[in-house]
């Protein structure tokens, strides 16, 4: 049985026997799990893109281990789930990336569950995108402490309003300076304790949104390095997200900083990737694809990881990995065993770290995506119809090498086969929106997750930061599938807005034998917010700050059922315009 390297140098560097699980005995490594949001492979310094500098990302690839060929999935929601679990994204319940289909299965384990069960402190500040309603959210997923949005993407990116643990909060300044202020103050507070703290940054995610610092430097910048077809490059599209990319590498810096400051650098091992592709077409080292393909381009993300004196630097590894392999290989390098439910996808990427010549059993890489499947082996990638390109000699997958290599191409192909007979199907079972889980106080459910019936709109086609508007009838209503967990009552708060002319309208809310009634009394009618942070026209959803009321104390029962907001009375030409509610549970 080979040795566990890590744990060999646990025990030089710090001198004292180990306790495979008990955190107390030693000192493990904290774990510092940085993912940015739509950046491409392309879209850092160190990759050759010579429009932007990113000297303190680059820097965890110098001063550490650099994957050269890893691999996440076409989208934000399957690579989180991968991350956080080690499997494919296929097993865990996940399916789209929003609507509920974003939720992590209930008998998955995470990292955060892994290490906690280790000792570990643990946190995740930024986008979640893994489930909102306890028991899918972070706090019910081994986070100890969570400050940011569970959605997909998010409306506004300057003081938006967020959760912290379930409460809603409002940030301070560019949601990205933010996220890395909780960091600093969660590393600062347990500096004498190990800890994981998961960042999932929310850039360069659009709306594209950046602070004047940032912008100034690009919004007139000639771009050097395009995509390989400039014609259908946006060039302030590019602009933009290049700028909120070195506006993350400055919060990485932060967290560096910190980290030296405190004299953590040693015990901490850092790790750097994306969740998917570029989100818009730029220069991508002329890859194939973008966001949402799963061709090279789509699929293909920086993975950095560096922990000092502790792990060789400036190493880069060619062998291909995955968004699987994080979960096992920190698990590793922790020195703590990987307990999970179910048997992990992913391999511990130890022996490719320390050693020169590792033993490494060749494998696939299998991409998804709206019923697409690519399979990337160590040299080739066969595309969704079952075309073969030579990748080391070909990233730009232009010319179809099946013929040239018959022997390659049947092995991909079955191996393609095999695999999408292996993998569930996305589940035709509907899992309920849950409310009242016993061990929290407070459940949203926003106009993402509801399902608008007559003459109501969704304020945008892409949800997740949406609301309900167009409400003209009483034969109009709203409804969520849901569970209540647990016996009790719960004061309902309504999110609305209502111009003067409006006010008047009562609103009737039903759950089984419960409902609860609220007349409209008070006008709330702000202007839509976000327009005035793009730095170019967005595709989501503008918002709004929105009034919350209360509509009562709702006595609910154990069980599943129908959630139904609708109007009883109508006195204006519309009811109101909906966001959220929240189920504030009170005993």
């Amino acid at each position: 049985m080979r040795l566990n390297i890590s744990l060999l140098l646990l025990l030089l560097l710090l001198g004292c026997n180990t306790k495979k699980d008990d955190a107390t005995t030693v000192k493990r490594p904290n774990i510092v799990l940085i993912m940015a949001d739509d950046q491409g492979w392309g879209d850092l310094s160190i990759s050759g893109n010579s429009n932007l500098s990113t000297p303190n990302i680059d820097a965890l690839a110098q001063n550490g281990v650099s994957f050269e060929n890893f691999y996440v999935q076409a989208v934000c929601s399957p690579t989180r789930a991968e991350l956080l679990c080690g499997r494919q994204f296929q097993r865990l319940g996940v399916y789209a990336t929003s609507a509920g289909g974003e939720r992590l299965n209930l008998d998955e384990t995470t990292i955060a569950e892994v290490f906690k069960k280790a000792g570990y402190q643990t946190a995740a500040y930024g986008k979640w995108h893994s489930g909102m309603q306890p028991p899918y959210h972070p706090n019910t997923r081994g986070f100890d402490d969570f400050y940011g949005f569970a959605s997909g993407h998010w409306g506004n990116y300057f003081d938006p309003l967020i959760e912290h643990n379930g409460k809603l909060v409002k940030g301070k300044g560019f949601l990205v300076d933010d996220l890395t202020n909780k960091a600093l103050e969660f590393i600062t507070k347990n500096k004498e304790k190990p800890f994981l703290l998961y960042l999932p940054y929310n850039t360069p995610h659009s709306p594209m949104q950046v602070p004047d610092k940032y912008w100034n430097k690009f919004k007139d910048k000639v771009l050097t390095d395009k995509h390989r077809d400039t014609t259908i490059e946006d060039p302030n599209f590019t602009r933009v997200a290049l700028a909120m990319v070195e506006n993350i590498d400055d919060n990485v810096g932060r967290i560096l900083n910190k980290l030296q400051e405190l004299n953590l650098e040693e015990n901490t091992i850092v790790v750097y990737l994306s969740d998917n592709g570029p989100n818009g077409w730029r220069w991508n080292a002329g890859m194939r694809g973008k966001k949402g393909s799963i061709d090279e381009g789509g699929v293909r993300s920086p993975l950095f990881i560096y922990w000092k004196n502790a792990i060789p630097a400036s190493k880069n590894i060619t062998q291909i990995a995955s968004a699987i392999d994080v979960l096992p290989t920190l698990a590793g390098l922790a020195g703590i065993e990987a307990k999970t439910l179910k048997p992990l996808d992913g391999l511990n990427m130890e022996p490719l770290i320390f050693e020169e010549n590792p033993s490494w059993d060749s494998r696939f890489i299998y991409n998804h995506w709206n019923e697409k499947t690519s399979v990337r082996s160590q040299e080739f990638r066969l595309d969704n119809e079952n075309r073969l390109y030579h990748i080391p000699s070909d990233l730009g997958q232009t010319k179809d090498v099946s013929k040239n290599y018959p022997e390659v191409y049947t092995s991909l192909l079955n191996a393609k086969e095999s695999w999408q007979q292996e993998v569930p199907k996305p589940s035709t079972q509907i899992r309920p929106f849950t409310i009242g889980h016993p061990n929290i106080e407070t459940t949203q459910l926003p106009a993402r997750d509801g399902i608008a019936h007559g003459g109501i709109k969704r304020s945008n086609k892409y949800p997740n930061c949406s609301f309900y508007t167009n409400w003209k009838s009483i034969e109009d209503s709203i409804t969520w599938d849901a569970e209540v967990l647990s016996d009790g009552d719960y004061e309902v708060i309504l999110y609305y807005s209502c111009p003067e002319k409006n006010v008047g309208s009562t609103l009737l809310l039903e759950f089984d034998s419960s409902n609860l009634s609220k007349k409209i009394t008070e006008s709330h009618d702000p202007p839509l917010e976000g327009k005035e942070n793009d730095r170019i026209p967005r595709i989501e959803s503008y918002i709004k700050d929105f009034k919350p009321i209360s509509m009562g104390i709702m006595k609910l029962k154990q069980g599943k059922g129908q959630l139904t907001l609708r109007a009883s009375e109508i006195t204006g030409e519309e009811v109101i315009d909906f966001r959220l509610l929240l189920f504030n549970k009170l005993n």
